[in-house]
C-alpha cells in the first residue's frame, strides 16, 4: 500500500473531521481573498480618476459630507447660484471651466433617475465679460492635468469627461449610458421630464459612475421646473493644475465664507483611506486564517493520532519508518491545505465580483496571483499545525499501541 492510497483511503473514512478542518481554512481564505480583490481595483480606480480629473476644485454647502467627486451633488442641500457669478468675474487663474449643478430624482419611461441641471459655458463666458473680466487667466509654468477645451471637449459627448458643455438649449436633455441603454432612447427622440417635452441631443459614453444613470439638462430650466429657486447643490471648478488648486482652497474660502471648498486630493484621501482599513481587514482575516484554521487542523491531527494508534503501530511493526509516518500525516495536511485554499480563492472571488460593485461601486476581476498565495499560505498553516502531531505519530511505540484495548 502506497503513501497516496493510505491517505485517500484515511480521508474517505473520517470525512467530518477533514471536513471540518478545511471549512475553517476555506473560511480564513475567502475573507482574505475577496478584501484583497475589492481593495486592489479600488486603489486602482482611485489612481485611474485622480489622473482623468486633475485639480478640480468642489464648492459645497457647509454642513456636506463628501466621499465620491462624482456623486458630490447627490445631497439636499444647496447654495445660491450667485455664487457662481461671483467666481465667473473674479477671473481666478488657471480656472479652465466652472460647473454649478442641481439634481432632482425623477422617472423617466418607469425608470428611476436623476436629473441634473448644468449651466454652459458660453453663459459663464457671456457673464465674466459683460463685467469686462476674463474667465479664463492662464496660468505660468502650469503642469496641467487635464487637457486644454477644445472643439470635442465643448461638445455634449464629451460632458462626463470633460464636467462641462458649451452649449444647451433651455429643452435640451443630454442621456447618461446606462440609462439610454435602460430606455432604448438615443439622439433625436422626445423625453418628458417634469411634466415638460425635451429633446435629446446626445448621449454619454459608459463611465462607470454615477453620470450614467443622469439626464443633465439646462440650470435653469431645471430650477423653474423643481420650483427649487435660484440654488445649485455643488459648483465644480476645473483648475489646470495642483499648484492651481492648492491656491484656490485659500482663496475661494475668503470669497466664499460659508461654503465647505473640497479639492479631489480630499476625496481621494478618504477613498485611500478606507482602503488602507480594508488592507488592514485583510492582514487581520491573515491572522484570524493561522489562528482558528491552524488550531483546528492541529486538534484534528492529535484526535486522529489518537484514535489511530492501532493503524500507525501496524504500519511500523510491518517496516514503516518515523520519516514515512511522519510524511504520512504532513502530505494529507498539505492536501486539506491545497483544497482548503485553492476553495478559498474561488469562493473569494465570487464574493468580490459580488461585492465589488453593489457595496464598493467597483468593478472588480478574478487576481490569478491570489490563487498561488491562497493556496500557498492555507499549505503553510496546514503543515506548520500538523508537524508536531505528525512528530508525536512518528514517535509511538509500536508494542504499546498493540497493548491498548
Amino acid at each position: 500500500m502506497t503513501l497516496t492510497s493510505i491517505i485517500w483511503k484515511e480521508l474517505r473514512e473520517r470525512p467530518t473531521a477533514m471536513f471540518t478542518s478545511v471549512l475553517a481554512i476555506l473560511l480564513g481564505v475567502t475573507a482574505l481573498v475577496a478584501i484583497r480583490n475589492v481593495t486592489v481595483f479600488s486603489e486602482q480606480e482611485v489612481a485611474g480618476k485622480l489622473d482623468a480629473l486633475g485639480a478640480n476644485v468642489l464648492v459645497l454647502p457647509k454642513g456636506v459630507t463628501l466621499q465620491d467627486y462624482y456623486a458630490a451633488d447627490m445631497h439636499k442641500e444647496t447654495i445660491p447660484e450667485e455664487h457662481v457669478a461671483e467666481l465667473a468675474m473674479a477671473g481666478l487663474t488657471g480656472v479652465e471651466g466652472l460647473s454649478p449643478k442641481l439634481c432632482v430624482p425623477i422617472t423617466l419611461q418607469e425608470k428611476s433617475a436623476t436629473l441634473t441641471g448644468i449651466l454652459p459655458q458660453a453663459e459663464l463666458q457671456t457673464m465674466a465679460a459683460w463685467q469686462g473680466g476674463q474667465l479664463f487667466k492662464k496660468h505660468v509654468g502650469c503642469k496641467a492635468k487635464i487637457n486644454v477645451a477644445n472643439a470635442t471637449d465643448d461638445a455634449p459627448e464629451a460632458l462626463a469627461r470633460r464636467r462641462t458643455v458649451q452649449d444647451l438649449q433651455e429643452n435640451d436633455a443630454i442621456l447618461g449610458a446606462d440609462l439610454a441603454a435602460r430606455t432604448g432612447l438615443k439622439t433625436g427622440d422626445s423625453i418628458n421630464l417634469l411634466g415638460e417635452s425635451f429633446t435629446v441631443i446626445a448621449a454619454l459614453e459608459p463611465t462607470g459612475t454615477i453620470d450614467d444613470t443622469r439626464v443633465f439638462a439646462h440650470l435653469h430650466t431645471v430650477q423653474r421646473l423643481s420650483n427649487a429657486g435660484e440654488v445649485v447643490n455643488v459648483i465644480e471648478v476645473m483648475g489646470c493644475c495642483e499648484d492651481v488648486a492648492n491656491g484656490l482652497v485659500t482663496e475661494l474660502s475668503t470669497m466664499l465664507p460659508n461654503t465647505k471648498i473640497v479639492t479631489i486630493a480630499n476625496v481621494v484621501e478618504t477613498q485611500v483611506s478606507i482602503n488602507r482599513m480594508m488592507t488592514r481587514l485583510s492582514y487581520l482575516f491573515l491572522a484570524i486564517l493561522i489562528a482558528v484554521g491552524g488550531a483546528s487542523m492541529a486538534s484534528a491531527m492529535y484526535a486522529n493520532v489518537m484514535e489511530r494508534r492501532r493503524e500507525i503501530g501496524t504500519l511500523m511493526a510491518l517496516g514503516a519508518t518515523p520519516y514515512f509516518v511522519t510524511r504520512l500525516f504532513l502530505f494529507k495536511a498539505g492536501l486539506l491545505g491545497l483544497v482548503g485554499g485553492i476553495g478559498g480563492y474561488l469562493v473569494g472571488s465570487v464574493l468580490a465580483l459580488v461585492l465589488g460593485p453593489n457595496f464598493a461601486g467597483v468593478a472588480v476581476q478574478p487576481i490569478p496571483s491570489l490563487a498561488l498565495i491562497a493556496a500557498g499560505t492555507a499549505m503553510l498553516v496546514s503543515f506548520a499545525a500538523s508537524y508536531f502531531p505528525a512528530r508525536r505519530a512518528a514517535g509511538l511505540d509500536p508494542c504499546l499501541c498493540f497493548q491498548e484495548v
